[in-house]
């Protein structure tokens, strides 16, 4: 599975972007996407996480209430909902596929090239 992340750019604190997570190679059928995120100096992080199949959700305590992962079948495509975005949020943003739904990266075994998000005060 070959993913593609996009979607990131500059936004002030408040705005919204939406993350966007192609997949190609192969379906998303069978796999959880998860989203994960690195700031600058900072350990890669959880952020939120979409089974394909049945569409359940997780998200991390810093996302729940502001981000919404959600699928789209026809364009094989995760997408990221993010709102009400803080400049704590900044951050290069990762998607991954992966057997089961984890918070752990090491759950997931295909990556994308990340997409940066950035959020001004």
């Amino acid at each position: 599975v070959q993913l593609q992340a996009s979607g990131g750019g500059l936004v002030q604190a408040g705005g919204s972007l939406r993350l966007s997570c192609a997949a190609s190679g192969r379906t998303f059928s069978g796999y959880v996407t998860g989203w994960f995120r690195q700031a600058p100096g900072k350990e890669r992080e959880f952020v939120a996480a979409i089974r394909w199949r049945g569409g359940g959700t997780h998200y991390a305590d810093s996302a729940r209430g502001r981000f919404t992962c959600s699928r789209d079948y026809a364009k094989n495509t995760v997408y990221l909902q993010m709102n009400s975005l803080k400049p704590e949020d900044t951050a290069v943003y990762y998607c991954a596929a992966g057997q089961m739904l984890g918070v752990s990266e090491h759950g997931y075994d295909y990556w994308g090239q990340g997409t940066q998000v950035t959020v001004s005060s």
